[in-house]
C-alpha cells in the first residue's frame, strides 16, 4: 500500500511537495552553535547554511540559529506555511523570546544545549511533516 501512494503521489489530493528522501536541515545563523550537530542527527541527513532565508527549498527543516522574533517572523512571511521552522535560543534567554518566537510562528523553540537535545526536536518536526503530508492524502482517490 505505501508503494502504491509512493508511486501514485501526483494523483493525490495533497498540495505540499513531497519531503527529500534524505532530510535536509538548512541552517540560518550561527554556525558555530549547530556545529556539532550533525553526529546527532539520523543517517542520511544533512546540513546546509543557507545565506539568505529566500535559499530555503521545499521539504527543507529550517533551523533559525541564534533565532530573534524578526528572524521568524521574517521566515514565516517568506516561507511556506508547511516549512518547519525550529528556533534555537540561548540556554539563558528570557522567557520573553521564548514566547515571542512561538508567537512569531516558530514550530519548537530549543533552548541551546546538548546537540542530541536539538537533533531530537528536528527528528520531531520531520515526523510532524511527514503525518501531515499522509494525512493531506483521500484515500478513497487511490483505492
Amino acid at each position: 500500500m505505501i508503494t502504491e501512494l509512493n508511486r501514485g503521489a501526483g494523483t493525490t489530493n495533497s498540495t505540499a511537495p513531497a519531503p527529500a528522501a534524505d532530510p535536509v536541515v538548512a541552517v540560518f545563523g550561527q554556525q558555530s552553535r549547530v556545529a556539532a550537530l550533525p553526529p546527532h542527527l539520523p543517517s542520511g541527513w544533512r546540513m546546509r547554511q543557507l545565506g539568505s532565508i529566500d535559499e530555503v527549498r521545499p521539504g527543507e527543516l529550517v533551523l533559525l540559529s541564534g533565532a530573534r522574533t524578526e528572524d521568524v517572523r521574517l521566515a514565516r512571511t517568506v516561507l511556506p506555511r508547511a516549512t518547519r521552522v525550529v528556533a534555537l535560543i540561548d540556554e539563558w534567554a528570557p522567557a520573553e523570546l521564548v514566547a515571542g518566537v512561538l508567537t512569531a510562528g516558530a514550530d519548537v523553540c530549543v533552548r541551546g544545549g546538548h546537540p542530541a537535545i536539538l537533533a531530537g526536536h528536528l527528528v520531531a518536526c520531520r515526523r510532524r511533516q511527514l503525518a501531515e503530508r499522509w494525512a493531506g492524502l483521500d484515500l478513497a482517490d487511490n483505492a
